[in-house]
Order: C-alpha cells, then sequence, then structure tokens
C-alpha cells in the first residue's frame, strides 16, 4: 500500500527543510510552519496581486533556483524562541554564520550576515544589481505565506520516481532537491503523474490540481550548492516526459477544514 514515507517543511524560503513527523494542512492549503519567511531584495518588499491573492515571486528574493549557493547552509527555526540559526558546514563539523531573533536589529543581523555569504558566492554579482541590497527578511514567522505559487499547495513525489531518474542518470539523487512537503513510498515510477480526481492522506482528503514542472533548483546539489545534476534534460530527453515534470501539487478537497498527516499515512487514490 503506498504510505507516507517522509514529511517535510521549510520555515524560510529557500532554505533547509525541516524533517517532521506530522504536518498540519491548513484549510487553504499550505502547510503550518511552511515558508513564513522570505529574504527579499530591497526593491521587493511588496506581494503583487494574482488571482485575488497576494503573490511573492521567487525570482526576486534569494531562492534555489537563482542562487544555488545558498543549500548547503543548514538553518534552523525556533518557532517558540522566534529565532533563526544558520551554519555554513565545513571540515570541522559547521561554523554558526549567524543566530538572531526577529526583532528589528535580529532581522538586520541575519539580513547581513546571508548577503555577506551570498556576495562571496558565483551569485553575487546578481545580488550586487541595482535595488537588490539591503536584503529584507519579511514574515511574522507564523503565517505560511511565501509560497511559489499564490494558492496554497501540498507537494507530493512518488519516491519511484526519483529513484526511476537517478537510474536514468546513473547516479543516486537526493529527494531534497524537488522541496516537496510528501514523499510518498509504495509507488511505481511516474503514477503521481497520473492522479486525477481525489486523494486520501491519512484521514485528509485532497484534490489533484496539476503536475510540478520543475525547474534549476533541482540540479544544485543539497550539500555542495553545486548545480551538478542535468535533472531537467534527463526527465525530457533521456525519459521522453513532455515537460521536466516530476511531483504533483493537491488542495484540500472541497469541503475540508485540512487535518493532520503523518509519516506512515497511507495514501489512497481515487
Amino acid at each position: 500500500m503506498p504510505h507516507v514515507a517522509a514529511l517535510y517543511r521549510y520555515p524560510v524560503k529557500g532554505f533547509t527543510p525541516e524533517s517532521r513527523d506530522a504536518l498540519v494542512v491548513q484549510a487553504d492549503g499550505r502547510i503550518e510552519g511552511d515558508r513564513v519567511l522570505t529574504f527579499r531584495f530591497a526593491n521587493a518588499t511588496e506581494p503583487i496581486l494574482r488571482d485575488g491573492l497576494n503573490y511573492w515571486p521567487k525570482t526576486e528574493g534569494l531562492a534555489v533556483q537563482d542562487s544555488p549557493s545558498i543549500t548547503p547552509l543548514r538553518l534552523t527555526f525556533d518557532e517558540t524562541a522566534q529565532r533563526v540559526r544558520i551554519e555554513h558546514p565545513t571540515s570541522e563539523g559547521g561554523a554558526v554564520l549567524v543566530e538572531a531573533g526577529l526583532d528589528e536589529a535580529g532581522r538586520a543581523l541575519l539580513c547581513d550576515r546571508v548577503a555577506e555569504f551570498v556576495l562571496a558566492t558565483p551569485e553575487g554579482d546578481r545580488l550586487r544589481e541595482p535595488g537588490r541590497l539591503p536584503l529584507v527578511l519579511l514574515g511574522d514567522g507564523r503565517t505560511a505565506q511565501f509560497t511559489d505559487r499564490p494558492r496554497g499547495f501540498i507537494s507530493v513525489h512518488g519516491r519511484g520516481s526519483v529513484l526511476a531518474l537517478g537510474e536514468a542518470l546513473g547516479q543516486d539523487v537526493d529527494e531534497r532537491r524537488f522541496r516537496s512537503n510528501v514523499a510518498v513510498d509504495g509507488l511505481p515510477a511516474w503514477e503521481e503523474l497520473q492522479w486525477a480526481g481525489r486523494v486520501r492522506i491519512g484521514d485528509v482528503e485532497f484534490e489533484v490540481s496539476h503536475h510540478i514542472v520543475r525547474c534549476l533548483a533541482t540540479h544544485a546539489n543539497p550539500d555542495t550548492g553545486v548545480r551538478d545534476t542535468p535533472v531537467l534534460t534527463t526527465l525530457t530527453h533521456t525519459i521522453g516526459l513532455e515537460q521536466p515534470t516530476l511531483g504533483t501539487l493537491l488542495l484540500p478537497a472541497p469541503g475540508s477544514e485540512g487535518g493532520t498527516i503523518r509519516v506512515g499515512d497511507e495514501v489512497e487514490i481515487g
């Protein structure tokens, strides 16, 4: 029986995932505690309106697609203390880049240290473009609002698909490249791309929305930040998908108030 193998949420957009035993799915389709903070460029601190909802394009802030060097940074977020800690792993086991709270001084310190780090990477020139600096850390630390799309979605991939991609590449592929909320075991490769209608995960019923067309973020090694794997062309040219697609987006079914999904929950299709 297909079942939930792993659950992830991303407190700060573009940074380290948290591995969780359970996730709370809100009625709006977002994950509680997911993407509650984001580092934005100085000239991009206001959302745009799309489909009647506030939307924060990832191209206007730090995200793996355009800033892969942030991938190796290890970020932890203390929800209770509202405090962010970012480490940069080294051969000695890791060095603290910055740790601060979400008051004005803490946000400024977090932005300064992260900007200093990015400026020293191959993507530094992009951050030096007019209007990019100083970075601004947005979000109240509690409201999930900085998703890639105006609507909140639960992102799901099957581990069978990741394994098939690795076989096509001739190497192991780390599922963290895909930044999903839910990883499912027990599905044949690409079966999640055939889902339609309703999907139940544990006690929560979802409606299938659409597939996830991937971007250059998937090329970045989660441990090094180097773009070392041609995921997009492998999905299309080698595997033969029409678009570089891996994973599916779900929304709570109409009338659903969401609920809690857990590692080990059965996944029922149809």
